[in-house]
């Protein structure tokens, strides 16, 4: 994107080689709803958000476990990114 971090937490947890980032930490302005869901074989459905940065949006390029199964419960609250985000500030 345009260079801008989508977060600024050092809170991070591991799991699987993502970092997963509290949801509180998060500007949520740089966020959309996406519209697509897949079911992780570990975790559970997870649902994605387009990250939005000015004009440049960035479809799907985070997701998170609404209801993470019980052996992710370390990722509840949590979301991670993909696509070429950088994340941190």
């Amino acid at each position: 994107m345009d260079g801008t971090p989508v977060e600024l937490s050092h809170e991070t947890v591991v799991v699987e080689g993502d970092h997963w980032f509290p949801t509180a930490s998060l500007n949520r302005i740089f966020f959309e709803d996406g519209d697509r869901s897949s079911v992780w074989s570990r975790k559970g459905t997870a649902s994605y958000l387009d990250v939005v940065v000015g004009v440049e949006r960035n479809d799907a390029a985070a997701w998170y476990h609404p209801t993470p199964w019980t052996a992710a419960s370390a990722i509840a609250g949590r979301v991670a990114f993909w696509r070429g985000v950088r994340v941190g500030g």
